[in-house]
């Protein structure tokens, strides 16, 4: 049985074509090689990974020409599964070889495990994910009516995102999309997970497939800088949705009706534009907002849905019914600042 990490990784290089095909499954073999886009399995051909012992290397050693990395297959397991505590590295790798479970393995010399939901654990599954463009993110948003990306950087995709119903639950995998939470200064503070269901192209059918890490209050998902105009809102769907109609308007998504009304405000912020849910959270969170922002010299408006969201109007009322809602109610010299032009 392996006892450390150089004899997992030793035997997961035994089998690296089977590794490769498994984790890097975008990649595909060219002689000696595995050819993927990075080591976080986007297409492409910049990463090879090496199949079999050679003068020039061992095999399961892979390098990153276009950005200089390197490292073994355990790295592919980590980077590719969004993995962060060495253990559950080591776990996955044990249960892609079939093997029993062992003692406590030594952490990765090479990085301290970051403390589970931490900002640390939170920036680390930010860094391992990819972007959203042409993956299962993009086609879940737009089964939402969501098809304007522009400035969502702050989303990511990951394909295999560990969730765990319990502490005596096992650890499920399921794709998911990342979204980074940041301070006024952009810093990563915290992610917030959504994971899907491929088949449905809708939320995984489980218990809580919206869960949030690392430090939230007063921090948000952002889309676009703010300077003297912005919109705030709870739902990361709710918020894409406006900017359907609104794409230029910076808009930020607090993830939830208490972090909405503790948002921090940028000092440029002249008009604060609230993003509200139709219930009674909703209510007292615009209520919170309002009083805040008044206080701090900022004119608050408020923005209301027809049905219970903005995502529920723009999937059944329609894109042209959001664009007359949004218009009724921003102000006119916004209107003419960031309004799309109805198609």
């Amino acid at each position: 049985m392996a006892q450390n990490p150089h004899d997992l990784a030793r035997r997961l290089a035994d089998r690296a074509e089977a590794v490769c095909r498994h984790y890097l499954s975008s990649g595909r073999r060219e002689g000696r090689y595995w050819l993927v886009g990075d080591v976080r399995n986007t297409p492409g051909r910049s990463m090879y990974v090496r199949l079999k012992d050679s003068p020039k290397g061992p095999a399961g050693k892979w390098t990153d020409a276009a950005t200089g990395e390197h490292g073994d297959l355990l790295d592919v397991i980590r980077e590719s599964c969004g993995l962060i505590d060495f253990k559950d590295v080591a776990d996955e790798a044990r249960t892609f070889l079939s093997m029993p479970p062992s003692e406590p393995m030594p952490a990765n010399p090479r990085q301290v495990p970051a403390p589970h939901g931490s900002p640390e654990a939170a920036r680390r599954l930010v860094g391992m994910s990819q972007p959203i463009i042409g993956t299962l993110v993009q086609a879940y948003l737009r089964e939402r009516g969501i098809t304007d990306l522009r400035g969502t950087g702050n989303l990511r995709f990951h394909p295999r995102c560990y969730y765990r119903p319990d502490e005596h639950s096992p650890t499920e995998t399921w794709p998911a999309m990342i979204a980074a939470v940041t301070d006024l200064d952009g810093k990563i503070s915290g992610a917030h997970r959504t994971w899907l269901d491929p088949r449905r192209l809708d939320k995984a059918p489980i218990d809580t497939p919206r869960r949030a890490m690392g430090d939230l209050l007063g921090n948000a998902v952002r889309f676009g800088t703010a300077s003297d105009v912005m919109a705030a809102g709870e739902g990361i769907e709710t918020v894409l949705s406006l900017r359907q109609v609104l794409p230029d308007m910076p808009m930020l998504a607090a993830l939830s009706a208490a972090h909405l009304a503790a948002i921090l405000f940028p000092d440029t912020l002249r008009r604060l534009y609230i993003v509200r849910d139709n219930d009674p959270a909703g209510d007292g969170a615009r209520d919170a907002l309002i009083e805040r922002a008044n206080a701090a010299g900022i004119e608050a408006i408020v923005i209301s849905p027809e049905l219970d969201d903005f995502n529920e109007d723009l999937r059944t009322l329609g894109l042209d019914a959001l664009r007359m809602e949004a218009r009724l109610q921003v102000a006119p010299q916004d209107v003419a600042r960031f309004m799309a032009l109805a198609a």
